[in-house]
């Protein structure tokens, strides 16, 4: 259970980690792209959501060309004591890429609910278009985008395919939960494995569930 318990505090903190960094670039590109009506709006907005239409594994292959040893982001950082290949860095890359679309997409559609007119009258009152972000569209799209947090956080969860190739499966070190259900599997320790589906089900639900409150009071 010892072992248990740190998969699960790795997996968590991994995810609660990457779900703090996509938080105010993500919440800036929904913004953007709820306020910005040119051509280049479709092409951006479908680049962004490439990781939820891509084989994971595939994002991982990328993100593993982009950070290789020999390369020279990988060499820059490898440099500075902070490699990211086959560490619990990498874990963090994986996630954060897979799950910034979705804090992205929910964003942007809370602030397509939020009136433009109140923001042209804050801004007739003298507010800049920061303050008027942050006093007026901010506060009234919070509900999405904290479900949109949410939903970041359950997708990093369960992220399997980006992380196994960016990170690998170290235990100890760059195992997560749905990295040590299929690594157990393959093993023959099936209820092992059971034993942490439970685990990753519940927490799941739990993030999942709270979403779909924070979705249907801002519905209403």
């Amino acid at each position: 259970m010892i072992d248990d318990a740190g998969i699960v505090a790795f997996t968590l903190a991994s995810a609660a980690a990457a779900t703090l960094l996509i938080a105010v670039p993500g919440v800036a590109a929904g913004y953007l792209l709820a306020r910005h009506r040119g051509k280049s709006r479709g092409a951006i907005e479908t680049l962004l959501s490439l990781p939820l239409v891509l084989p994971p594994t595939a994002v991982g292959l990328l993100l593993l060309q982009v950070f290789r040893p020999n390369g020279a982001i990988g060499r820059a950082l490898a440099a500075v004591g902070a490699p990211v290949v086959f560490t619990y860095r990498g874990v963090i890359v994986a996630t954060t890429v897979m799950a910034f679309p979705l804090l992205v997409r929910s964003a942007r559609t809370a602030f397509e609910e939020v009136d433009p007119r109140l923001l042209d009258v804050a801004r007739t009152l003298g507010a800049t278009r920061f303050s008027a972000f942050r006093r007026v569209a901010l506060p009234l799209a919070r509900r999405g985008i904290v479900a949109g947090l949410l939903l970041a956080f359950s997708r990093g969860l369960g992220e399997f395919g980006a992380t196994i190739l960016v990170a690998g499966n170290i235990p100890g070190e760059t195992q997560t939960l749905s990295l040590a259900i299929f690594h157990r599997t393959q093993l023959g320790d099936d209820p092992g494995a059971m034993r942490l589906v439970l685990v990753i089900v519940v927490i799941a639900f739990v993030a999942v569930w709270a979403t779909e409150l924070l979705t249907r009071k801002r519905a209403r």
